[in-house]
């Protein structure tokens, strides 16, 4: 930046990205005192590198509240998983779908998990089938990010929210989290209910 680059002529660009062309290092160090701005290299690799005139301290605030601001509205990956049985009673079922629908509208995914016993392990097409009424029912908030498939006694599915409803969440939200990374965590509902969602290291 101004006296430390060491270019003997730069390709310069104007405070508002007009190109000004390539002109000696002295000529554009020059320009920028009389503007009262910087002379900032934006491209040292290029020949001649690019430089272009800047407030730069007012670069590095503005750039800084830009990342506080996206970190601020960076929502966290949540996963939580719903355990329903392939003959669970009607009443239960629309308990749990409830649930479902709470946390999409949250903005979190949900892991369905249909948990086989005995005999029913014969009967998958049972899980196929419920698992198709609850991708159906909740569709207007959540879509299959991956397909029911068998895993040993359990059949799994992914139900994760549209784009708008995890948006709408955010907004929701508001400025409620700070700084927040991206964590991803379970939530485990049994027969009875809900368990605390628990981090995964």
């Amino acid at each position: 930046m101004n006296e430390q680059i060491r270019a003997r002529e730069v390709r310069l660009v104007g405070p508002e990205g007009e190109q000004v062309g390539i002109v000696p290092l002295e000529r554009a160090l020059q320009l920028a005192a009389d503007v009262d701005l910087d002379l900032v290299e934006v491209a040292p690799l290029a020949r001649p590198p690019v430089c272009k005139l800047m407030d730069f301290g007012k670069f590095k605030y503005e750039s800084a509240l830009k990342a506080r601001e996206a970190r601020r509205n960076q929502q966290q990956t949540v996963i939580k998983e719903m355990k329903l049985r392939p003959k669970i009673d009607p009443h239960d079922y629309e308990t749990k779908k409830g649930h479902v629908l709470r946390f999409l509208k949250a903005g979190d995914k949900v892991k369905v998990t249909i948990m086989f016993r005995g005999r029913e392990q014969s009967r998958p097409e049972l899980g196929f089938r419920l698992l198709r009424r609850l991708e159906e029912e909740v569709a207007e908030l959540g879509f299959v990010e991956a397909a029911a498939k068998q895993d040993g006694r359990n059949m799994i599915m992914v139900i994760a929210p549209h784009r708008a409803t995890k948006a709408a969440a955010g907004q929701r939200a508001g400025g409620s989290k700070r700084d927040g990374g991206d964590a991803v965590a379970t939530a485990e509902l049994d027969p009875e209910g809900l368990t605390e969602p628990v981090k995964e290291e």
